[in-house]
């Protein structure tokens, strides 16, 4: 404003420095919701704006090519578009202008490009039934004018680039899209907080941000599998949200209100996994002093979640076929046979085929519990939900540590979404709320990603030295399983480890014992 002073000042000017404010705002939150906030901007401005020519020119029936033309050309050039007609016919109205209303400053605001397209084609897709708009040239792209070419037809349409509009269809999808997230959400709220009241501490309900195409997916096949009684796999890297699509899926399921329980068979050690997942009878091992009621007898009736599966033993891979195939279990010690009611969600991080292909999972019960395999995309993959995780981790951390952090700069979510993120939406968590815990003011300025690529480096070292030694490892067990032709016993006796530990080397590093048999 320096070079124009406030009593230059007109509406006009006041309007496009507001919506040039608003969409700064708007990058906030990502490229894509920028575009869909200018989107319903565009399209309900349209409606005003074709309204206001029906009341003028009183036309009720559906505009023709002439009036929808003379609509737009007088809409832009009321307010300095100076656009003019270049050709129409029944298929394609081009027009052309060689001003922007929003001044030189749209070279800097591209995206605003998106607002003449939407006003065009919205209003056109209600009266034509279908509309596609092709910005040929603009002065955002500093091509000197702008050239845009309105498709009322859709197969003169067809090999031209641009923006598709429908009457109702795309709005119907957004609008079911949004439902369909709206009701998961109030479903996990209501098992969040069945699940707080049984504890002292109180969380903030998790969150499932579906802004990109590939977290959509997952949430419309949520809502198709949630009310089965499917068993249901669900892979994906760590850090991802297994377990909150988990708990959507039980959220959203008739079981929504029995108990859903988790258990990470990774985190049991091996000798009581199976005590832990089927129970115990009195006596049945030392330390055993009580019976004991295992996982799938705690969540009789509900859901429950087996996480990092892949790491079961063989024996606990048995006995869960078992309880999957018959709905029936032993506890350990027992003879006793119960009847089970349970739903198993399993998660793995692992490919579970390439396992099953070296005969560390049972094929049996890989086709068993994966009924319905649900991918959960890499942060990488989805770059849309971004902007949304950063905005919703931001308010969490800044409530729990009473800070006044609203936003981040543009220069941080530029660092945001050029990183790889390898420990996914659990790694941005811990990095934004390392950040904000030393931050001031309401704008997060600063990211310490610098810190982060020392600790990949020394990660990546570790990760290196452990590798070799397991080659040696490897080698060292190959070359005696070869002189003892596979012989367990004899290949323990040389290591000096039980034949125990000889089994799951063997099992850790995918050996088939049968290769080192047969020599004998």
């Amino acid at each position: 404003m320096k070079n124009n002073p406030l009593s230059e000042l007109t509406p006009i000017s006041f309007l496009q420095t507001i919506i040039l404010e608003l969409m700064h705002a708007s990058e906030q939150q990502g490229q894509k919701h920028c575009e869909e906030l200018i989107e319903h901007i565009a399209r309900t401005a349209g409606c005003f704006f074709e309204e206001t020519y029906r009341n003028n020119t009183h036309k009720i029936a559906e505009l023709d090519i002439e009036s929808y033309t003379e609509l737009i050309l007088g809409l832009k050039n009321n307010i300095g578009g100076n656009f003019s007609l270049v050709s129409s016919n029944k298929d394609c109205i081009t027009v052309a202008n060689t001003s922007c209303p929003f001044g030189e400053q749209v070279i800097n605001n591209p995206e605003l490009c998106r607002m003449t397209s939407s006003v065009f084609g919205g209003i056109a897709a209600r009266n034509f039934g279908y509309a596609k708009v092709e910005i040929k040239k603009s002065i955002a792209r500093k091509d000197g004018k702008c050239e845009v070419c309105v498709y009322t037809n859709h197969q003169a349409a067809k090999g031209h680039a641009g923006i598709e509009y429908t009457d109702t269809a795309s709005v119907k999808e957004i609008n079911d899209l949004k439902d369909l997230q709206s009701r998961i959400e109030s479903s996990l709220q209501k098992l969040w907080r069945k699940q707080s009241n049984r504890t002292a501490k109180k969380r903030v309900s998790p969150t499932i941000i579906a802004k990109s195409p590939m977290m959509q997916k997952i949430l419309q096949s949520i809502d198709v599998i949630a009310p089965t009684t499917a068993t249901v796999l669900i892979q994906g890297q760590t850090g991802v949200g297994k377990e909150l699509i988990a708990r959507a899926i039980h959220a959203m399921s008739d079981r929504f209100d029995k108990p859903f329980i988790t258990i990470n068979c990774g985190a049991i050690p091996e000798s009581l996994i199976e005590s832990a997942l089927f129970g115990h009878e009195k006596g049945a091992f030392t330390g055993a002093v009580e019976v004991q009621q295992g996982y799938f007898e705690r969540a009789e009736n509900g859901t429950l979640f087996l996480d990092e599966i892949d790491t079961l033993s063989p024996a606990a891979q048995t006995r869960l076929l078992r309880v999957i195939q018959e709905a029936e279990l032993e506890r350990v010690g027992g003879k006793q046979t119960l009847t089970v009611d349970v739903r198993i969600i399993s998660a793995t991080n692992q490919n579970l085929e390439d396992l099953v292909r070296r005969d560390l999972f049972r094929n049996d019960l890989y086709y068993r519990i994966n009924v319905v395999r649900l991918n959960i995309p890499s942060l990488t993959e989805r770059p849309e939900d971004l902007p949304y995780l950063v905005h919703l981790i931001i308010q969490r951390v800044s409530s729990q540590y009473n800070k006044e952090i609203k936003s981040v700069s543009r220069e941080v979510m530029q660092k945001i979404c050029s990183y790889h993120w390898p420990g996914n939406v659990r790694e941005l968590e811990n990095i934004l709320e390392r950040s904000i815990l030393f931050a001031s003011g309401n704008e997060l300025t600063e990211l310490d990603l610098e810190l982060l690529s020392e600790t990949e480096s020394a990660m990546e070292w570790k990760g290196s030295k452990k590798h070799k030694m397991a080659e040696i490892e490897k080698s060292f067990l190959e070359t005696a399983l070869k002189q003892n032709h596979g012989n367990i016993k004899k290949v323990s006796e040389n290591m000096g480890i039980t034949s125990r530990a000889v089994y799951a080397k063997v099992k850790k590093f995918g050996i088939n014992l049968a290769n080192f048999r047969s020599h004998n």
